[in-house]
């Protein structure tokens, strides 16, 4: 089920008077990855120049007027948005991946997920003491990633300005686990 998708409206749209309803490209697939699941697919959103460039431009609007020093997501698909979003905020942009794919010092965090354990590191250089991040990724189902990416930030001396997502499944509480970060959602399923 979808809540209810009211994009504030931007000067770009209140001069174009368009209107676009972003959950008309996320597509649910029943029973992936396993029985049980309904998966929102972003594929068809990611198709589309104009929901994407949409998408890119809803999250930056809600941002743009607090201080962000840089922009971090989590491989793989935090990458699709925050590296736009990282320009069209005029800030660079930081990834977090997976154990061994950095090739300089590190910070690491191992953290729980729904289905087992994990691991993010993050250079050790990649933020600096007191920078605002803003942490960008396209889901917030239990919240651990995220989760982990703040705990990054943080033990960086970097703060975390924000955790933002393309969708929340809020059946799942994932906010919880970010609390006392602000989080926010373009769009809301349960």
């Amino acid at each position: 089920m979808v809540d209810a998708f009211k994009p504030p409206f931007t000067q770009a749209n209140r001069d174009t008077g368009c209107f676009m309803n972003l959950p008309d490209f996320i597509r649910s697939i029943p029973d992936f990855p396993k029985p049980g699941i309904l998966f929102r697919d972003i594929t068809p959103l990611l198709g589309s120049p104009s929901a994407f460039r949409e998408t890119i431009r809803l999250l930056a609007d809600h941002y743009r007027e607090r201080k962000i020093d840089v922009v971090g997501a989590a491989e793989a698909r935090g990458f699709i948005f925050a590296a736009p979003l990282a320009i069209e905020l005029g800030v660079g942009f930081v990834p977090f991946r997976k154990p061994g794919k950095l090739p300089f010092e590190t910070h690491a965090f191992h953290y729980e997920l729904e289905y087992g354990t994990d691991s993010l590191e993050v250079h050790k250089d990649g933020f600096a003491a007191d920078q605002n991040v803003l942490l960008v990724d396209d889901l917030l189902a239990t919240g651990g990633t995220m989760a982990a990416c703040c705990r990054l930030v943080e033990n960086s001396g970097a703060r975390v300005a924000g955790c933002a997502f393309i969708i929340e499944l809020t059946g799942l509480a994932g906010r919880k686990l970010l609390a006392p970060h602000d989080s926010f959602s373009l769009l809301k399923y349960e």
